[in-house]
């Protein structure tokens, strides 16, 4: 059976790759069509998912002529809401777009809809198309994803929506703005597709108030399932990090910038962290908006001869391994660390927000200063081992990430044969 995966940015290429792995192994081909930067292009999943024989990758510029490729990038801008979003710019572009309203942007569409399409499947039959959870603030408008399933259900096609990340907290208001408990419309044009994937129940809520029950599946983390992680670490670059004689490394992991976090205190804790002997650390910003962070500007900071900023050549999993403990202001990339029993601090004092980390395994949440002190003078004096309750960390894996048993992947390669 045929596959079409289009895939935004990182973290649709981190939790989607590993589904197409599977899928290729189980017999079946796919196209990977990449529609966000094209910096992506040289992504070390993108590039060994084209040593695969039976995958065929592009950027969706490499598809279209030129001028066809900037057409519909141009009238994708004019419905992304993070461009409305700036005062000046935003008001312009709301212009533009009742100018070129719904009716006059359609033609583009469905011919560049049928363009992708046509490459990859034959007019009628079996096969399936995946996108990632394409949400209402997505920099890939959501108008295009609708014309792209209607087409594609015309050709007798299923339409998918696989996983691009995870819960990483257990309470819902956790933006800047957020101020009302209840469905989050974010969560809505889920509606569209014959199915959404999600790898846990605390994700499924998010879209059961806009789906009937049989259009969400709960299959299972692909990213931090057994399988794949044993696989990541086959075609993981060379690590750019050098292991020290430190006696404790600390890796800090800052979350999006439209997520309220308390960067005063957060300094405090790393100055205070810093002043341990024999500790190192490293602080790793957001893939996708670091540069949003003053905490990575900070003079005071970088100061601070034993603390460094990862630079975008240190994967999250390099630093995952060069670390002995991580502090996490609720970020999923952190349940790897669960998974190999590496102590996870969950910083909820420092952020609005109960962490699930912290929601499962009590033992390891920092409720203030005193907390953190503590827990690095004890690593420092006793080690890093045992330090979660067992019982606590595999219910997390249970119920998180590996689902009903450890057949993740082949999960989500049934799902897609039955949906194609």
């Amino acid at each position: 059976m045929k596959a079409l995966f289009f895939l935004r940015h990182y973290n649709d290429i981190d939790h989607v790759t590993p589904v197409i792995y599977k899928w290729v192994e189980s017999g079946h081909q796919c196209d990977v069509v990449l529609i966000g930067s094209a910096k992506f292009r040289h992504d070390y999943r993108i590039l060994y998912l084209e040593t695969l024989e039976s995958v065929r990758v592009s950027h969706i510029r490499e598809l279209f002529s030129q001028m066809g490729y900037i057409k519909w990038r141009l009238q994708m801008f004019l419905l992304t809401g993070n461009v409305r979003r700036i005062k000046i710019l935003g008001t312009l572009v709301s212009m533009l777009a009742e100018v070129f309203h719904a009716k006059r942007r359609e033609p583009l569409w469905r011919h560049t809809a049928n363009q992708l399409l046509s490459r990859s499947f034959e007019e009628s039959g079996d096969g399936i198309i995946a996108f990632d959870w394409v949400e209402r603030n997505s920099v890939i408008c959501v108008e295009w994803v609708e014309v792209v399933i209607e087409m594609a259900h015309n050709r007798g096609l299923g339409a998918l929506s696989l996983p691009h990340g995870d819960s990483p907290h257990a309470n819902q208001l956790i933006r800047r703005g957020e101020q009302s408990v209840g469905p989050d419309a974010t969560f809505s044009t889920a509606g569209m597709f014959d199915k959404v994937v999600v790898p846990n129940e605390l994700c499924a809520t998010r879209f059961r108030p806009f789906l009937d029950e049989k259009a969400i599946a709960v299959l299972g983390s692909p990213r931090f399932c057994e399988e794949w992680l044993v696989k990541l670490a086959e075609i993981l670059p060379p690590s750019p990090l050098t292991r020290s004689d430190s006696q404790l490394k600390i890796v800090v992991f800052l979350r999006k910038a439209n997520f309220t976090t308390f960067w005063e205190e957060l300094n405090e804790v790393i100055q205070m962290i810093a002043a341990f002997p024999g500790v190192e650390m490293i602080i790793k910003p957001h893939t996708r908006s670091g540069w949003k962070q003053s905490l990575t500007k900070d003079s005071s900071i970088k100061k601070l001869s034993n603390v460094s900023i990862a630079g975008d050549d240190a994967h999250s999993a390099h630093l995952m391994h060069w670390s002995d403990v991580i502090i996490d202001l609720a970020t999923s990339v952190v349940f790897e660390a669960v998974r190999i029993n590496k102590p996870v601090l969950a910083a909820d004092y420092l952020i609005a927000g109960r962490s699930t980390i912290a929601d499962y395994m009590p033992e390891s949440e920092l409720k203030c200063r005193d907390d953190v002190y503590e827990k690095i003078q004890n690593f420092l004096s006793n080690g890093c081992d045992s330090f979660y309750v067992e019982a606590h960390r595999q219910r997390f894996l249970r119920e998180m990430l590996d689902g009903p048993d450890k057949n993740v992947l082949s999960r989500y390669v049934g799902l897609l044969e039955r949906s194609g």
